[in-house]
């Protein structure tokens, strides 16, 4: 399938902040993709990589235009809740 594919890094200030967006978008690995397009995230420590193999440019656009979006909607929130309880006062 793999003829098209990206790979999104994200770099963070903190892992904390890492490790919640990294969270919040891989809940969605698996129910977003199909038999056109496979989507894999991992996380060491600040970054945050997204990679997206895709059958056909269509559907690799398609995929980034979503995945762009969740981590954008992620990372909104992260901010939302870090103006109530900064990272450095959150429990581990």
């Amino acid at each position: 399938m793999a003829s098209h594919d990206a790979t999104l890094e994200l770099e963070y200030e903190t892992a904390s902040r890492a490790r919640t967006v990294a969270e919040s978008v891989a809940r969605e690995v698996g129910e977003i993709d199909d038999d056109r397009s496979r989507t894999t995230i991992d996380r060491d420590e600040t970054l945050v990589r997204v990679e997206i193999v895709a059958a056909d440019v269509v559907a690799l656009r398609a995929a980034l235009n979503t995945w762009f979006s969740l981590i954008d909607v992620a990372e909104r929130t992260a901010d939302v809740g870090s103006a109530i309880v900064p990272d450095g006062d959150r429990p581990t």
